[in-house]
């Protein structure tokens, strides 16, 4: 082998195994009972917004300071706390991907991700008379 192919190959190999540390982290989504199970760990839960329970946002008072519950997956319901403004549109999200951890039985969410309807969802259904 060429010394060329020898660098070659030895940089593949760093490069790899810079992506793998950099991706390394493929975190599943949890439950607030997992996540509960280690708190202050950070979790990725992904859930629905609790709409007939109080959200709680006075931009007044705290613009950094946003309060709402969430069902998970596993049919919990949760207080989330998060540490921003409020989402926009966050009533009409469909799913709710949260990055946070468990404090004293409240979800501490530092990142949202709004899973909101897709426009192309056929909503409705054409009918046409024949003949």
């Amino acid at each position: 082998m060429k010394r060329t192919h020898i660098v070659i190959l030895v940089l593949v190999a760093v490069a790899v195994c810079v992506i793998v540390s950099m991706f390394g982290d493929f975190s599943t989504y949890e439950t607030f009972s997992s996540a509960a199970k280690e708190p202050g760990k950070q979790y990725h839960v992904i859930g629905f917004l609790e709409k007939d329970k109080t959200m709680e946002y006075d931009p007044v008072k705290d613009p950094n300071h946003f309060s709402f519950y969430v069902k998970d997956k596993a049919g919990e319901v949760s207080k989330v706390i998060f540490n921003g403004a409020k989402p926009t549109d966050i009533e009409k999200s469909e799913q709710i991907v949260m990055t946070g951890y468990i404090d004293n039985g409240t979800f501490k969410c530092s990142k949202i991700q709004m899973k909101c309807p897709s426009k192309y969802k056929k909503d409705q259904v054409a009918l046409g008379n024949a003949g």
